[in-house]
């Protein structure tokens, strides 16, 4: 997986990246990047899939400052860490970790 950060000058807000490597993204039809800063809505942020390659991508605009938790939701049942993500937190569950995105 892939994260990218722009942080922009003159406002409080970074344009973030995700990304979904063709080598996953191409064994799946749908990807959703899912966390607090869409309520865990899995319809909120689709991804987009890209045909040449396979691979996913979206940008999400995020305030800076904050701390975000996230997953990738692929078909709708398989969720996904980002092994880029800034550290990783154990969800409260104690059954499975978000990756976290520290602005």
């Amino acid at each position: 997986m892939a994260i990218k950060k722009q942080f922009l000058k003159t406002k409080d807000i970074c344009k973030v990246t995700f990304k979904i490597p063709m080598e996953i993204g191409k064994e799946f039809e749908t990807a959703s990047v899912v966390g607090d800063f869409n309520n865990w809505d899995h319809n909120v942020h689709i991804m987009k899939k890209l045909k040449k390659d396979g691979s996913f991508s979206i940008v999400i605009t995020l305030e800076k400052g904050k701390e975000y938790q996230f997953r990738y939701l692929l078909d709708g049942e398989h969720w996904a860490n980002d092994n880029e993500a800034d550290k990783h937190y154990t969800t409260h569950f104690g059954d499975s970790e978000n990756s976290v995105l520290e602005l």
